[in-house]
């Protein structure tokens, strides 16, 4: 686990865009069984997601389309809500940060960490734009 102090910046720069963080499996399990699209972020401390994954996420949101629902778990810190959101990435295997979009409970888009590590935060941005316009 991390320290709070540590990671409660990285939270707020989600929960500032309009992200709900979930603690539980529970809350992962309600929001994923919401209608339409939920976007969920997989937080990380890393310097890639600082700097490649929350910005980029953030840069998508600017867009015409997006999803309707917007939520965050943090890896390293609350595993049971990230050991339930990644259950519902299948095949995917666990990687942090990570992006997916689900519509009415079903993947349809994944940005894994080597789809992050190294892009530009733009490059990001249009990645799940396009994917919020075909889904969203």
């Amino acid at each position: 686990m991390y320290p709070e102090e540590m990671v409660l910046p990285m939270q707020a720069e989600l929960t500032a865009a309009g992200f709900q963080d979930l603690h539980s499996a529970d809350a992962v399990e309600n929001a994923l069984k919401a209608d339409g699209t939920t976007l969920v972020v997989v937080n990380s401390v890393c310097g890639c997601a600082a700097r490649n994954a929350r910005p980029g996420v953030k840069m998508s949101l600017e867009g015409a389309k997006k999803p309707a629902n917007l939520v965050t778990v943090f890896a390293g810190v609350d595993k049971e809500a990230v050991d339930a959101a990644r259950k519902h990435m299948f095949p995917f295997p666990p990687s942090s940060p990570s992006v997916a979009l689900f519509k009415n409970g079903e993947l349809v888009h994944m940005l894994e960490r080597h789809h992050i590590e190294g892009r530009p935060a733009e490059l990001i941005a249009e990645n799940l734009q396009d994917a919020f316009n075909e889904y969203c």
